[in-house]
């Protein structure tokens, strides 16, 4: 895709973010736009946040699950860029009129003591260099009218990633079972989907050292202190103001907000 494309639909998504105005599908526009040129899109909307002030503190992973895979016809995930201004304190608040069509999804998120790059990276590896794990809620949100996305729309629009919050850290050892790790997501009290880690690829360091090695293919590295979050355990809830949002899980502990 040509470089002036790439930079025009970068500054598109970037703004529709700013703003809270979403757009018709990227794909449907332009039919060329494949997961490489979504990348570099993502890539060129990343430059745009970094050039007016936001710090990058992290990386998202996205369709980790068989379902999500089959509805977009892949069969691998993708990611996107956390930022500081991103990050939302535990049982904070989140205005709806910030975002466009925000939903819920419980995650654990990773914290790595020394950078991890890529090939050839392994699960062990990820588990060896983890230091911290986190009960986290991410907060997807899609720039394109109705989420009428397929995969390259959600590569290029930061992997549809929004606001993330992240409960207690839990310092890491080989006795936790990230596999066996469930989750009750709850809205309002009343629950909405339950899951478990082996639902992220099969384990959500899995997934991380998908990331790891994805990343790599373009010069980059899992830098150590970021958050990395690993993929969704349940499905995604869709989210209407004034509702009060719970992950709980079985030895994490458990990460709430509430929306506005």
């Amino acid at each position: 895709m040509d470089a002036k494309l790439v930079a025009k639909l970068g500054r598109e998504i970037y703004l529709a973010e700013q703003e809270a105005v979403p757009f018709e599908p990227l794909t449907e526009r332009h039919p060329d736009l494949d997961p490489s040129a979504a990348y570099a899109v993502q890539e060129e909307y990343v430059r745009l946040r970094t050039e007016h002030g936001a710090r990058l503190v992290g990386r998202k992973i996205g369709c980790t699950s068989k379902a999500i895979q089959g509805l977009f016809g892949i069969d691998t995930p993708d990611y996107g860029h956390l930022f500081d201004d991103m990050v939302v304190p535990a049982g904070g608040t989140i205005a709806t009129s910030d975002l466009i069509a925000p939903m819920v999804e419980p995650e654990i998120t990773f914290v790595l003591g020394h950078d991890l790059r890529g090939p050839n990276v392994t699960t062990e590896d990820v588990l060896n260099a983890t230091v911290t794990v986190l009960p986290s809620l991410e907060i997807i949100d899609s720039r394109i009218r109705d989420w009428r996305i397929v995969f390259a729309d959600t590569v290029a629009d930061n992997g549809s990633s929004s606001r993330c919050v992240f409960g207690p850290e839990t310092k890491y050892d080989a006795g936790l079972d990230l596999i066996a790790e469930r989750v009750r997501l709850l809205r309002d009290g009343e629950e909405f989907d339950t899951g478990s880690g082996t639902d992220v690829l099969g384990h959500p360091a899995t997934a991380v050292a998908w990331l790891a090695n994805a990343i790599a293919e373009y010069g980059g590295a899992l830098r150590a202190g970021d958050y990395v979050m690993s993929g969704s355990m349940t499905r995604a809830a869709p989210v209407r103001p004034g509702e009060t949002y719970v992950a709980e899980f079985d030895t994490l502990g458990s990460v709430s907000c509430l929306f506005t």
